[in-house]
């Protein structure tokens, strides 16, 4: 799929489907939330997931994508991304990400959330309300035909100014009949993302993944997915599929229940 020079924009129908690709996504975020709380594993939340998305008639993309042994990815306190339910009992004070891939007639819709388990620290509501603001600021940043760098100037911008980093490892990316494709979405400014831009049609993932401490993280070396802050310090992270339209940015995995654009943790 082309993108600028090298990529072609989607067309009207395929805008279409994106959409309910991401309106189901949103759905089943919406669907999962009622059970991310104390007490309950992350394996449950897993087989939660895995089982509404097949009632639907639709695949979680997770499950074996490039070996990933699970439906979704949920990723506890140090935890940046990926990850993987098992029986660890959510406990008053945790913070956890959970992320949904599903594919819907062919086409994916990706997004994440941050959850606040009970009663947690000031660190952790803190650094889960800096990822989510510089998700939206990051959205607002961003119109027809900008810089992918709008993206990471606005997010390095507001988590500095709090005192938190941005992993620059993990990214956003493209989104469409693949899972991951171009363009890839920075969350801070490269040169690459100076030359980029976002033109009407492009569809992609802004998931910012903010850390306590530094940012800096390590793949586990026994499961190979989960990577944790290298400095044990706390990690959180927001994520939406958006597609640029003519007007700006739409979001296409908005959920009825979970945390607007101005929420305050």
């Amino acid at each position: 799929m082309l993108y600028g020079q090298r990529k072609l924009q989607l067309a009207k129908p395929e805008r279409e489907a994106m959409a309910r690709a991401g309106r189901f996504n949103g759905e089943l975020m919406d669907y999962v939330r009622q059970f991310v709380k104390p007490g309950v594993t992350t394996g449950e939340l897993d087989r939660l997931v895995h089982e509404e998305t097949l009632r639907h008639g639709h695949t979680p993309a997770p499950l074996g994508y490039q070996g990933f042994p699970k439906s979704c990815c949920t990723s506890v306190n140090e935890v940046i991304c990926h990850g993987i339910p098992d029986e660890y009992v959510l406990q008053d004070g945790d913070i956890v990400n959970v992320d949904l891939t599903t594919i819907v007639d062919g086409w994916h819709g990706d997004s994440s959330e941050t959850f606040l388990i009970g009663e947690v620290s000031d660190e952790a509501r803190a650094v889960t309300q800096c990822a989510f603001d510089c998700l939206y600021a990051a959205i607002d940043a961003i119109a027809p035909g900008c810089r992918v760098s709008d993206i990471g100037d606005a997010i390095v911008k507001l988590a500095s100014g709090r005192g938190f980093s941005v992993v620059q490892e993990y990214v956003g990316h493209g989104l469409g009949q693949q899972f991951h494709q171009e363009p890839t979405i920075p969350h801070f400014p490269n040169r690459q993302a100076r030359r980029d831009r976002l033109h009407p049609g492009t569809c992609f993932t802004i998931e910012p993944m903010i850390n306590a401490g530094d940012r800096a993280g390590v793949t586990d070396k026994q499961d190979r997915w989960t990577v944790r802050t290298r400095d044990g310090s706390l990690s959180a992270q927001f994520e939406h599929s958006i597609l640029m339209t003519e007007e700006g940015p739409q979001i296409l995995t908005p959920t009825k229940n979970g945390p607007q654009p101005g929420h305050t943790f």
